[in-house]
């Protein structure tokens, strides 16, 4: 694999989250029955500091949840015979609640579609909105983010690896080229 660039910085990173905040509060008027829902693994970094800005900018902090999709995917019997399978933790119900999924990149739309194939077997919530750092296009299902980071027009032997400092040590996204062979990494992006 080859590093083409990077395209966020650890500053920049941290002012597409703030925006991101703000965005939020703007739109939903505020953080009533606001429901912040990292999906696993680099969502959940996200969506925690998406918290904190939240509570920073209205004085309070909405709900966390972390989702953990692996059994949702389409793709699951190809992934592996033994998947990882990270926390799932939704402290209330999430009826009539706004949830507002957070992941690091939205590449094809299916972990989305397996996101919110996981909310409604929770409950009913009264919206979904989408929160994502890196939206990189070639979608093959009809989602698009609510918030976006960073738009990044990418070709499919391009890969972006949003590193976060609780899993790599650092924060940042670079763009990369993927070698043959290296498919298991498109996987992640």
């Amino acid at each position: 694999m080859e590093i083409k660039a990077t395209l966020m910085t650890d500053k920049e990173m941290d002012r597409a989250l703030t925006r991101i905040a703000h965005e939020i509060v703007e739109r939903n008027g505020g953080l009533d029955q606001v429901y912040v829902v990292g999906i696993q693994r680099r969502g959940v970094p996200l969506a925690r500091r998406i918290v904190e800005k939240l509570g920073q900018i209205e004085g309070h902090e909405p709900d966390l949840g972390l989702l953990d999709i692996t059994f949702y995917r389409d793709d699951l019997s190809l992934l592996s015979e033994n998947p990882i399978v990270n926390k799932t933790f939704i402290s209330d119900a999430i009826n009539d609640r706004k949830i507002i999924l957070v992941d690091d990149v939205i590449y094809t739309g299916r972990t989305i579609r397996a996101a919110i194939e996981a909310i409604f077997d929770m409950g009913r919530p009264a919206a979904i909105q989408l929160a994502c750092l890196i939206d990189r296009g070639h979608r093959e299902l009809p989602f698009r983010p609510d918030y976006v980071g960073k738009n990044v027009p990418t070709s499919r032997s391009e890969v972006t690896l949003v590193h976060v400092e609780e899993f790599d040590g650092v924060d940042d996204v670079v763009l990369a080229d993927l070698a043959a062979g290296e498919q298991d990494l498109r996987r992640r992006t």
